[in-house]
């Protein structure tokens, strides 16, 4: 019985030596395996790197469908590391992925656009400062960004004009007219061919660009229903856009001009141009010149009445200037020439009482500036050509008559304020001591003193760019009161003479 027992003992020690060396022959040579890791971390073991991939790509069609693209790709941070062990310990694919689904969003080709902008801010307790903006747009195909800008440009130069400044057809000036000089971009575009995220935001339509590149935004814009008595500009100002932005959003308004219904729809749309499109044109236009007015003072004519003795006629000038604009708003106006086409014929308004008062007299304003001027930036809501952000603009930008030329008291009155100011610049404010006051800004140089008394016409100051300016130009203000306390008025409902 004992030597049976030890044969069969001898036996399974011989069955299992030869498993073990059996086990050994199979394990002698170590097996090839990936390692997954993300941003460092490892997160699994697998056998096959093209089958994790193509997982990946098969559990992600929804992405493929909503982005047009043909494959969906690893995290960036990703990496696959093919390693040699003896261990054939792997993990199931679907667990790695579902561990890859938890950390991080799967990706796919495109380009990543980035804009850098120069953004200057104001600040009362200091100087001006610049910062830039960096925006990023990702897009699926790099031609979706180019007709996009294209289309931002056509927007604001119109696909007529822009054809023909491209094709080089565009009508050469021989007596009156605009020709566009030249069309680029205030901004540092770069362009990169990356792995985008899916969560990001990825643009697939240039409509949807475009609409980014205008608004700041692809939500669909503020609507109003007109109210009777509505105008462009009554609309534009009550929703805090200028009338510019509001044929921009409605583009069936040929003008500011063109007349609203009762009841009809109209898009607001708050701008905020992520791009800054320069245009540059020489133009030439005839403009019309104020007729001078000359005051006259009778003491046997009661102190308050007036007479016009000779009516006033406005004469014509032909001005040649060269304009630069950014996003359609005007930002510098260099004159070049002027020609009298016409000669104005002065009013003289004769006065009761001899003497120059310091009250103004409130029927009757004088064009601050030398004739030859245009209005590059009204009374109204615009997003500011400076600063870049919304704003509401509180007097006229008088632009066109050069640096150093005049600038006009606007009525009898006497100087409050002649001093810097870190937005204004150089200017002045003048009491009319009639229930109105006036203000002067961004002069080269102040001409008066805190205190003067000054007549209707007499020179306060010179054209000049100091302050918040982008080029040389007059900023004029009227209140309603007392300055700086009483209620801005739209200068330009005033009545003017030159």
């Amino acid at each position: 019985m004992k030597k049976f027992l030890m044969g069969i003992l001898v036996i399974l020690i011989g069955v299992g030596i030869y498993f073990l060396s059996f086990d050994n022959r199979v394990n002698a040579e170590p097996a090839s395996y990936f390692k997954v890791y993300l941003d460092g971390e490892e997160i699994g073991v697998v056998d096959s790197k093209t089958k994790l991939e193509d997982y990946i790509d098969k559990q992600n069609d929804e992405y493929r469908k909503k982005f047009g693209v043909n494959k969906i790709f690893s995290p960036n941070g990703l990496d696959i590391e093919r390693v040699l062990s003896y261990d054939d310990k792997i993990d199931d694919i679907k667990d790695v992925y579902e561990k890859i689904l938890n950390k991080k969003p799967f990706t796919i080709n495109g380009y990543q656009f980035t804009i850098h902008s120069i953004v200057r801010e104001e600040h009362e307790d200091s100087e001006t400062k610049e910062k830039t903006k960096t925006t990023k747009i990702y897009v699926t195909d790099k031609n979706l960004f180019e007709e996009s800008v294209k289309n931002v440009i056509t927007t604001f130069v119109g696909k007529k004009k822009y054809e023909q400044y491209l094709e080089e057809t565009q009508s050469q000036i021989t007596t009156t007219g605009k020709y566009i000089d030249s069309i680029y971009l205030d901004d540092d575009i770069t362009i990169k061919q990356v792995k985008i995220p899916v969560t990001e935001t990825i643009y697939t339509t240039t409509d949807d660009l475009t609409k980014f590149l205008l608004f700041g935004t692809t939500k669909d814009q503020k609507k109003y229903k007109v109210k009777r008595g509505d105008t462009i500009e009554s609309v534009a100002f009550n929703n805090k856009i200028s009338t510019e932005e509001f044929l921009i959003s409605n583009p069936t308004f040929t003008s500011n001009k063109s007349l609203l219904f009762e009841g009809q729809e109209v898009v607001i749309g708050v701008m905020d141009p992520q791009i800054r499109v320069v245009v540059e044109t020489s133009t030439v236009e005839d403009i019309v010149k104020r007729y001078s007015s000359t005051a006259k003072y009778d003491s046997s004519m009661q102190k308050g009445y007036s007479k016009v003795t000779q009516k006033g006629e406005n004469g014509l000038e032909r001005v040649s200037q060269k304009v630069q604009t950014i996003n359609g708003a005007i930002t510098y106006i260099k004159p070049v020439s002027k020609r009298e086409l016409k000669t104005p014929i002065p009013e003289v308004v004769v006065y009761g009482q001899k003497e120059i008062p310091s009250v103004g007299v409130s029927g009757n304003w004088l064009w601050p500036t030398r004739s030859g001027y245009t209005i590059s930036s009204g009374y109204g809501y615009r997003v500011s050509p400076f600063s870049s952000y919304r704003e509401l603009h509180t007097g006229l930008d008088i632009s066109g008559t050069g640096y150093g030329s005049p600038i006009y008291a606007s009525n009898n009155g006497k100087v409050v304020t002649a001093e810097y100011h870190y937005s204004y610049g150089n200017h002045v404010v003048i009491n009319h001591n009639n229930g109105y006051s006036s203000m002067y800004a961004h002069m080269s140089r102040i001409a008066v003193k805190v205190g003067q008394i000054v007549a209707r016409g007499q020179i306060i100051g010179y054209v000049g760019a100091t302050g918040s300016a982008t080029g040389p130009h007059l900023h004029f203000e009227v209140w309603r009161g007392l300055p700086y306390t009483g209620s801005r008025l739209n200068p330009a409902g005033l009545n003017y003479s030159h």
